[in-house]
């Protein structure tokens, strides 16, 4: 059996808690979402917070009714990419924010940025409603000199996202190779690095391209010019597949309902949404396993509005508002019990998203060093301009 990576353990642990809780939920019937129980902190009961944040992880209500239930502002700036956050973070050394929202695979390249203060365990009152898989892997990654910098937020995956009504192939032989299938030409959507990391994947499944799931490119420059060199090579040929790439869950959305996207690699929470709203889009985890991430909240050291940043973290650890988060949002929760408070319909979802043994099959983003995100950026701009 193959030996688990951090990651992978945290990943695989969180997806079949969720699971669990799930039946569990149902078994003793389904709760509706309510308004959760936070009474203000006196400490935090007024000010401001500024937010860096991935532009579709706090869905309504779920920051009004934070402001109300404390009296706090939060000024929210959007993001749609990492790349994007960090080139922002790195130009203003954080002033003017009090939290950014680092994807987890990403803490060697924020230790490096230096921008992030470690938080003040003693004022997290509501660490310990954390999934323990999810709070054990932030602190395997996040753990630094002089404390934790990292506390997660949501989960979610990128699999593949389709129009029912218009992709015509079989979901249960569904790959990542489906992306190149002649029947699809001109009809496809992805991230440039995650169409490339897909490739991979499914050559490594198919035996064309051994790779121990593409994890030897993590190795060094040399095993990951090795594999990735006829990836890049074959993703250029088939450049033509490519009707958009996606940069947001936004353009995710209107490549399916506008663009004349008939099947893409995307995150789960755009097509999700679609789907709970009555579109004809499905989202199901490949032969090869759905790649997931978590995304969470550091703390950056210019922040002005401390007793507000824990205020909020005290509110987003609890399960009424991580299960508002995922059933907003699309993505998944971080905190026991929020499966509790989910719809039916969003439980449903989760498990037609991961059928059989896809939750044993998953892909963590493994951590990033900065030599990789930079060398790959180039065979993205290769692949881009091609």
């Amino acid at each position: 059996m193959t030996k688990l990576t951090p990651a992978q353990e945290t990943m695989r642990a969180a997806a079949l808690s969720r699971r669990t809780l799930m039946k569990s939920a149902v078994a003793l019937g389904a709760v509706g979402l309510t308004a959760p129980l936070y009474t203000k902190n006196a400490l935090s009961s007024s000010g401001e917070l500024n937010l860096l944040m991935w532009s579709d992880e706090y869905p309504d209500p779920v920051i009004p009714n934070f402001e109300k239930a404390t009296g706090i502002k939060v000024n929210q700036t959007p993001f749609s990419q990492n790349e994007e956050q960090i080139n922002k973070l790195q130009a203003t050394g954080g002033e003017g924010f009090d939290i950014c929202s680092p994807t987890q695979n990403r803490a060697p390249q924020y230790k490096d940025l230096a921008v992030l203060a470690p938080f003040d365990m003693n004022k997290v009152k509501n660490h310990s409603n954390l999934i323990p898989s999810m709070a054990d892997g932030a602190a395997k990654l996040w753990t630094w000199e002089d404390g934790l910098y990292y506390m997660p937020h949501c989960w979610g995956s990128e699999a593949i996202s389709w129009r029912t009504d218009l992709w015509k192939g079989d979901p249960n032989t569904l790959s990542y190779g489906s992306l190149w299938a002649d029947d699809v030409k001109g009809h496809t959507q992805g991230r440039g690095h995650s169409f490339l990391l897909g490739i991979g994947l499914w050559w490594d499944k198919s035996g064309k391209m051994p790779s121990n799931r593409m994890l030897d490119g993590y190795k060094d420059e040399e095993n990951f010019k090795k594999l990735w060199d006829p990836i890049l090579a074959f993703a250029i040929e088939h450049k033509a597949w490519v009707k958009q790439f996606w940069d947001s869950a936004d353009n995710t959305k209107s490549g399916l309902m506008e663009n004349d996207v008939w099947i893409g690699q995307t995150w789960d929470g755009p097509p999700i949404s679609l789907k709970k709203a009555g579109k004809p889009v499905n989202y199901q985890a490949p032969i090869e396993g759905a790649i997931t991430w978590v995304d969470g909240i550091s703390l950056l050291k210019s922040a002005k509005n401390t007793d507000q940043v824990y205020a909020f973290l005290e509110y987003l650890q609890t399960p009424e508002v991580s299960a508002q988060v995922a059933e907003g949002s699309g993505y998944n929760p971080v905190v026991n019990g929020a499966d509790k408070f989910l719809s039916d319909q969003a439980k449903q979802i989760f498990q037609q998203a991961y059928p059989g043994e896809s939750l044993m099959n998953l892909w963590p983003w493994p951590a990033e060093p900065t030599w990789y995100a930079e060398i790959r950026s180039q065979y993205v701009d290769k692949f881009k301009a091609a």
